[in-house]
């Protein structure tokens, strides 16, 4: 059994046309609640064998194995085409035909990237961890191409009517940049509503990179199509694939 055009989304964007993304949502799998049911994380408590069987039904929709990654909110770039058996990474990186750079997430933002040539992509796991530790940065600067010639999409992350934080997570990204400060909210009981799509937007400005698309979803409000550790705590994993096509 393969899936269907309604368990996937495909960005309109204006990415070369060699460049593919699918982004997986949580339909279209075989795992019970409440990772039902298109899980593909394997650390998160799933019956293996129904992991398995939803990792083979997107297998199908795909040139090759993804380069699937051990993920630790870190900078971590991978050379795709160097990968071994889960490499502990948060970004890919591939320039060949086919490698199919992967991250998974049910709340962090996925940011995936290609030139305007279309001969390099790339995958980043951005979490608010990450994304302040420098992992957009660490993986333009791995794609090696000026940020004018680059094009950003972002996948399904919390949105910022749901993203709450303390005083800490607000003041790593301010006192890094005062800009920061426009994606933060103050709420009624001494927290944050964090926006962490722009938050992601300004440090690709940052870095010359101004053609960015997506960034409309909310993987807490959005229950029936997205998985969410915060809305959930136990849950699965959905994944955000880019890679080069002929």
């Amino acid at each position: 059994m393969t899936l269907t055009d309604a368990s996937l989304i495909v960005p309109d964007w204006p990415a070369p046309p060699n460049v593919h993304v699918v982004q997986t949502t949580r339909l279209g799998g075989l795992s019970r609640a409440p990772y039902d049911s298109l899980n593909l994380g394997t650390n998160v408590g799933d019956n293996p064998l129904h992991v398995a069987e939803n990792r083979q039904r997107l297998s199908d929709v795909l040139p090759s194995e993804p380069i699937w990654m051990d993920q630790v909110h870190g900078t971590i770039v991978q050379d795709a085409a160097l990968a071994s058996c889960q490499p502990q990474a948060d970004a890919a990186v591939a320039r060949h035909v086919n490698t199919v750079c992967t991250v998974m997430t049910a709340d962090c933002l996925p940011v995936l990237l290609c030139d305007a040539y279309g001969t390099v992509v790339a995958a980043a796991h951005a979490g608010w961890r990450g994304l302040s530790q420098g992992v957009i940065e660490r993986t333009v600067q791995s794609m090696q191409v000026p940020g004018d010639q680059l094009l950003a999409w972002l996948g399904p992350a919390i949105g910022p009517k749901a993203f709450e934080v303390g005083d800490d997570v607000r003041e790593v990204f301010v006192n890094q940049d005062a800009q920061a400060s426009e994606a933060f909210e103050a709420t009624e009981h001494g927290k944050w509503l964090a926006d962490i799509y722009l938050l992601a937007r300004q440090r690709l400005a940052a870095l010359g990179v101004t053609r960015v698309y997506g960034g409309e979803y909310c993987t807490f409000h959005d229950a029936s199509r997205f998985f969410s550790y915060r809305r959930d705590g136990a849950c699965g994993r959905m994944a955000s694939m880019i890679w080069l096509g002929r």
